[in-house]
């Protein structure tokens, strides 16, 4: 199959009479509230000025303001399509600067939490590349199954989207027989209707001629960009946090890193694929090794970090002093400096924390996969056709939560 060919644009070819055209802040292509100013030579991207900043809400600077468990919810605003991820791995960051270890049930619930996200994660973004190469269907088709990992963090957390989920050293409650049930059902339903979308596009000739050689992504540049994530994975490089640096006990877990070759959309697509089914195979492997661990453990025994009992806050003076000093964020956290990352939907999602001992960080850095990606952007496009920019953005799966913290 003939793919298609970049341009490389000489000075004269610049100096011809262009068009500047304003791909955003709102335009429904850009996945969010950010901007590209091109300029086009009819279809062709000569050049792009990335802008971002439109939803900036200093996260980091509130983050400086508040006890550490309120900072939770901030990290659900950063990747909002696998937001879970993003509060595991703040858990697991204060969890490691305190010297909390976690039992084994609550580290592998956590990881059919994360992989639930993840698919959500993945199945957000292959599908809109279904959508911004005209195949609507696969779209809307394969969105009730995202729904149905939203019914189950509901079930666990009571939020859908930014859920808030967890707490430092476990859960905040076990999880309900209706969660279980609801997992079940999804573990025997997704795959089929999953092997579905992928027959309709992993090889239709006109999604494939549509996404081979669009944006292509080489291993060089990728990590001259600190690239991360599928969208490194694509390129050749095997980097995964799970693997690279395990957490919450991914060491126990058997799982396959895909890798692409040529970095273009369409093996950004299919290491997502590969990816789902991968995610798939950890939440069956964790369902196996909780049979054999007590199901009544989903929290470490920290009560400085766990709301006790509400009949205990009432009548043990104990659990009252817990109470009001988790509440009011007052429990200590000890002086240290500390950075832990986690394999988020889009790439390493990493927090750089400092602490002086006092009740919130003196500095808290937020590494932002899409932030740091976006910057490639630019690169991959220019000389490429203009729809070929459109759904390179896609592949890429930009999410405008993390652009600007």
């Amino acid at each position: 199959m003939e793919q298609r060919q970049h341009i490389q644009l000489s000075e004269e070819s610049l100096a011809k009479q262009s068009t500047t055209l304003n791909l955003g802040p709102t335009h429904p292509a850009t996945h969010g509230v950010f901007q590209n100013i091109l300029e086009v030579d009819g279809e062709r991207v000569l050049r792009t000025e990335p802008t971002i900043g439109y939803i900036h809400r200093a996260f980091e600077k509130i983050a400086e303001r508040r006890p550490y468990y309120q900072i939770t919810p901030l990290t659900d605003r950063l990747n909002y399509c696998s937001a879970p991820i993003n509060n595991i791995g703040w858990h697991l960051t204060v969890e490691k600067l305190v010297g909390i270890k976690t039992p084994k049930r609550v580290d592998y619930l956590r990881v059919i939490i994360m992989e639930l996200s993840r698919i959500a994660d993945h199945l957000v973004c292959n599908s809109v590349i279904g959508v911004d190469t005209g195949a609507l269907t696969t779209f809307t088709y394969v969105f009730q199954y995202r729904e149905k990992i939203y019914e189950i963090f509901e079930e666990i957390c009571g939020s859908r989207l930014t859920t808030n989920i967890g707490r430092f050293g476990g859960f905040e409650r076990n999880f309900t027989q209706a969660a279980w049930d609801k997992l079940d059902s999804f573990m025997e339903t997704f795959p089929k209707a999953f092997k579905e979308f992928e027959d309709l596009l992993n090889r239709n000739r006109i999604f494939m001629e549509r996404c081979m050689g669009a944006g292509p992504l080489t291993a060089e540049m990728a990590l001259a960009y600190s690239v991360t994530g599928p969208n490194l994975r694509a390129a050749g490089v095997d980097y995964d946090v799970r693997v690279a640096s395990p957490y919450s006990s991914y060491e126990d877990f058997d799982f396959k890193i895909p890798v692409g070759s040529t970095g273009d959309v369409y093996d950004r697509f299919m290491v997502r694929n590969t990816e789902i089914w991968e995610s798939m195979d950890i939440i069956a492997q964790a369902l196996s090794k909780l049979k054999d661990l007590d199901p009544s453990v989903f929290h470490a025994d920290v009560p400085e970090f766990y709301l006790p009992e509400k009949k205990d806050v009432y009548t043990k003076m104990e659990a009252l002093i817990y109470h009001f000093k988790i509440i009011m964020g007052e429990t200590e956290i000890l002086p240290g400096e500390i950075y832990h990352s986690v394999e988020g939907g889009n790439g390493e999602v990493g927090y750089y924390l400092i602490s002086d001992g006092g009740r919130a960080p003196y500095r808290l850095h937020f590494r932002r996969p899409c932030f740091i990606y976006y910057q490639v952007y630019s690169e991959i496009i220019k000389g490429g056709l203009l729809s070929d920019a459109i759904v390179t953005l896609s592949s890429l799966n930009v999410i405008a939560g993390e652009l600007d913290a």
